[in-house]
């Protein structure tokens, strides 16, 4: 039976994630409002194409996915929040695909991690029969062999180690996979390899940390925790507004 203690603990351990999930979104939420000058509004912002814009960028959506998998064992039914987060993912596509074609969204983080929620149903019971400490190693090491496969190659950023066949490069199926065919055009793309294997070094970090590093997780702070409760929604809705704050900016010559 699970008494008032137990329930308080849990809800500290979550408040701890959200809070870091908090940082993460302002981080998001920042690095998105500067997508939005420099690629909508044309303004010149020279840094961002720069490689410390890229690490901010990437350092955003690695936190988010590995957060993902870290928190997946959390959570009561798996099943009805992986489809929430993938419906919502469709919802992006749709929306961007229809009003912003130009900068639609096609296989993006949203779409990615509802993918990982709901991969991760059937696989975890052979997931949890594994040493957490081999699962994270493992799990890192194929996430950095196949980092480049979007764009060809067996490989980790600026390192290629092997090429892969074009053959791989065809269709839809194989590039929500990871082999994305060369017309196919996205702002947003986050396949299911590389990230996946992210995902599950997460996952398999909660398994190696939670019992003793599991009181560090036990306290957030308050208006960060807040704001990572609701993740999903602002992620949903922050675009619209950034768009149309920066519409109206741009229109009373303030932008």
């Amino acid at each position: 039976m699970e008494t008032n203690i137990d329930f308080e603990r849990k809800k500290q351990r979550y408040e701890a994630l959200d809070s870091i999930r908090g940082v993460v979104l302002i981080s998001m939420i920042l690095y998105h409002a500067c997508w939005d000058l420099v690629y909508i509004f044309k303004k010149n912002l020279g840094w961002y194409q720069s490689n410390g814009a890229y690490i901010w960028q990437q350092s955003i959506c690695w936190t988010f996915i590995l957060l993902s998998g870290f928190c997946w064992s959390l959570g009561k039914r798996p099943v009805r929040r992986g489809m929430i987060v993938f419906i919502a993912g469709v919802v992006v596509s749709l929306v961007t695909i229809v009003f912003m074609p130009e900068d639609r969204v096609i296989f993006g983080v949203l779409t990615l991690i509802g993918s990982c929620m709901l991969l991760m149903v059937p696989l975890e019971k052979i997931l949890r029969k594994a040493a957490a400490g081999w699962g994270f190693f493992f799990s890192i090491l194929l996430f950095v062999l196949t980092r480049n496969i979007n764009s060809g190659y067996l490989g980790f950023e600026s390192w290629n180690m092997i090429r892969l066949p074009e053959v791989l490069y065809k269709g839809y199926i194989m590039t929500f996979l990871g082999f994305a065919k060369s017309e196919f055009y996205s702002t947003d793309y986050f396949s299911l390899i590389p990230w996946f294997f992210l995902f599950l070094s997460g996952y398999f970090l909660y398994c190696l940390t939670k019992e003793k590093f599991g009181k560090y997780l036990m306290k957030g702070w308050k208006p960060l925790s807040i704001l990572g409760r609701h993740s999903l929604i602002i992620y949903m809705l922050h675009q619209p507004l950034i768009y149309g704050l920066f519409t109206l900016l741009d229109k009373l010559l303030l932008l």
